[in-house]
């Protein structure tokens, strides 16, 4: 099970405060807003460029946006930008209209014509970078916020800013193109701690960006941090039992995710981390758990598959490949599927389509070790010698032999009457299986025994 993962990229939203907030720096002739102000204190200029005398539909218009009439401000916004379509005030309403409206398109178009017109608009390039970001064009959304960034946001601004440095640890998080830069994240994570008090999700964030940077105790301690302040947050919960499955401390995981799943019965996640944890401590309440599971989520894959593995191991053959069955519908060439299904036929006792099944693994991965031992203890049921050993021959090539391994190769041989190589496998098996394999080791006694007076008739 995957750790849980602090808050999507498209989570992201604008602050509802930002627009009175870029509305007040606006007004008033202030038409350069943060463009003025590149440092804090910074003066505007003595000559700014006049703003337009602002009457009649855009009147009409802002007052329809102070009610969040977003229907009426829209098409008077867009009639007053058809004759002055550099009005930064204008077009700056327009996109947040439009981002209200969720015309992602249109929004993030007029913020780009309001950073055209002012540059440094610091509400304007910043509602660009986290629309940017919530909708996922990742590779835009970084160099926009980055720039918003280094803009004055003025008192008024700094949670908006702080938020703008959360994105870009998200961003960063995930990386562009698939290449995360987790210290980079960690960077953006600490600016915006040095704005705003920590959150819960900052708190979930740091703990992520520890885990995949391979500082375990550091995402420990922070899921410890998050939950020492709120008990029940599932996602600390997920994140510690993760870091604890992976550390095979299954009894600490077990302790914790026992009450989560008891307080929220119907969370998939950790009602998957419990079943996993009992699949590991061997318990019996893992069945029962996994299908209670299985039933929510029938389209879960990894519910199913560990569902179907379990069942296997308590010796329900038959329902565990029912599971694998329906798998493999979707997945014909998924060799361990089909390794699966293969061993429960084996189970089952159907051997000639168990080897089949086998083969058919073996041939999609040939590296797959388990199909070709598979191939090799089936063909060794249908009594075909030489193919048991063709298998176990590939199997070699991938990992050491076993005593069982010996002592399939020995009664390969011994079915071909090259007794030389059955008595040499079955001395093998003994040295290897240490009395593991009593009935086994009693019957290779036996025929080296037989094998060695046979020869000695021969003689």
């Amino acid at each position: 099970m995957h750790a849980p993962q602090p808050s999507t990229l498209k989570s992201v939203k604008t602050l509802p405060s930002i627009h009175n907030f870029a509305l007040f720096l606006l007004c008033c002739g202030c038409t350069l807003s943060l463009a003025a102000q590149s440092t804090p204190g910074a003066k505007i200029p003595a000559n700014p460029a006049p703003a337009p005398t602002r009457t009649g539909e855009f009147e009409r218009a802002e007052a329809a946006l102070t009610k969040q009439d977003w229907k009426t401000a829209a098409p008077l916004l867009d009639a007053w930008l058809a004759g002055h379509p550099t009005d930064a005030r204008a077009l700056f309403d327009a996109a947040y209209v439009a981002d209200e409206q969720n015309r992602d398109a249109d929004a993030i178009t007029l913020y780009r014509r309001c950073v055209a017109v002012q540059p440094k608009n610091f509400p304007a390039q910043v509602s660009l970078g986290l629309l940017l970001a919530r909708t996922g064009k990742l590779a835009e959304a970084r160099p926009a916020l980055v720039a918003a960034t280094q803009l004055d946001p003025g008192l008024e601004g700094k949670a908006a800013l702080a938020q703008a440095w959360r994105a870009l640890a998200e961003i960063d998080r995930v990386g562009i193109d698939g290449k995360p830069d987790y210290a980079q994240a960690s960077n953006d994570l600490l600016q915006a701690l040095k704005i705003s008090p920590e959150t819960g999700q900052d708190t979930l964030l740091a703990a992520s960006l520890a885990e995949a940077s391979g500082d375990t105790t550091d995402a420990e301690t922070a899921y410890r941090r998050l939950l020492a302040a709120d008990p029940n947050s599932t996602q600390a919960i997920g994140g510690l039992a993760h870091l604890l499955i992976e550390q095979k401390k299954y009894p600490e995981a077990e302790t914790l995710l026992r009450p989560a799943v008891q307080k929220n019965p119907g969370n998939v996640p950790l009602t998957a981390q419990l079943a996993a944890v009992l699949v590991a401590e061997d318990k019996s309440e893992a069945i029962p758990l996994l299908q209670q599971l299985h039933t929510l989520k029938p389209d879960n894959e990894e519910i199913t598959r560990m569902l179907a593995r379990v069942q296997a191991d308590a010796g329900d053959f038959a329902d565990a490949d029912a599971l694998d069955i329906a798998l493999l519908k979707a997945h014909p060439q998924d060799a361990d599927l089909l390794t699966s299904h293969a061993q429960n036929l084996m189970r089952l006792g159907h051997f000639p389509e168990a080897l089949a099944a086998f083969q058919q693994a073996a041939s999609i991965d040939a590296n797959n070790s388990d199909a070709w031992t598979g191939v090799a203890f089936a063909a060794s049921e249908l009594h075909l010698p030489q193919l048991t050993i063709q298998a176990l021959g590939q199997r070699a090539k991938l990992q050491p032999d076993t005593a069982p391994v010996d002592f399939l190769l020995a009664t390969a041989y011994d079915r071909l009457r090259d007794k030389k190589s059955a008595i040499l496998f079955y001395q093998r098996f003994l040295d290897l299986d240490a009395g593991k394999l009593k009935d086994q080791e009693w019957q290779a006694k036996q025929r080296i025994s037989l094998l060695q007076k046979e020869n000695s008739n021969h003689r």
